[in-house]
């Protein structure tokens, strides 16, 4: 078995954590090709939206990753995952799928409440989940209001100095909000801090995308040595505040 890890983001400790929660759910026997571009979101954070050219680009990863064949491909970063949603029906014809990493986060906040806060450190991010929010809810019938936590100056710091950061942003909404949502994988260090401070429930996309590219692959029959109580991961969340 083979699982394609796609990041347009390439710090260590997303990286790090990535592959803990893919390893959790697939087994330790899986080969993991990890493939890196951080030109592309270089390219959409300069623009401020997603390029024709990085979309390309992104695209190029994923046929690399069937190239060296990948039963599966996990998309890391959420300001590309519209780019993931636009390859839906090549990937069911080629049968390698593409998991956004986020979008199951998206559809847990919207079961959990009706209030979303969504946290990013860029607009380039923050928009695209607040799009899969307003999406998701759309499919499962519900309705949803949004607040924007856009954190600035955040690029540069190191870890302590953004959990800082994280959590004033989030003390700042909690008030508005029922559930708040971190865009960025890299945020995931901090989500305990958040609801044990604070007391609101905070998701972050690793888990949850890890979950979902462990059911991508048992769909194609193949078998996953992970843990399974991983894929339940909501008996040991909070209950909603």
């Amino acid at each position: 078995m083979k699982a394609a890890l796609v990041y347009t983001s390439t710090t260590p400790e997303l990286i790090e954590l990535v592959e803990r929660e893919v390893r959790k759910n697939i087994g330790e026997e899986a080969e993991l090709v990890s493939l890196q571009n951080p030109g592309i979101l270089a390219q959409v954070r300069e623009a401020g939206y997603v390029t024709p050219r990085a979309a390309a680009e992104l695209v190029s990863m994923y046929m690399e990753a069937v190239c060296q064949g990948a039963d599966a491909i996990l998309n890391i970063c959420s300001s590309v995952g519209e780019v993931a949603d636009s390859v839906q029906g090549a990937a069911a014809y080629i049968g390698v799928p593409v998991v956004r990493i986020d979008e199951e986060m998206c559809r847990e906040a919207v079961r959990r409440g009706s209030r979303i806060a969504v946290l990013a450190t860029l607009p380039t991010t923050l928009a695209p989940t607040r799009n899969t929010v307003l999406r998701v809810a759309r499919e499962m019938g519900r309705h949803v209001e949004m607040v924007d936590g856009l954190i600035d100056g955040a690029f540069g710091l190191d870890q302590e100095q953004f959990r800082k950061l994280l959590l004033d942003k989030a003390a700042q909404v909690k008030d508005q909000a029922d559930v708040i949502l971190l865009a960025q994988g890299s945020m995931a260090y901090v989500e305990e801090d958040i609801h044990s401070r604070l007391g609101i429930l905070t998701l972050s996309s690793p888990r949850f995308g890890a979950i979902e590219l462990r059911k991508a692959l048992e769909r194609k029959g193949l078998k996953c040595e992970g843990n399974e109580d991983f894929l339940r991961p909501e008996s040991t969340w909070p209950k909603k505040i």
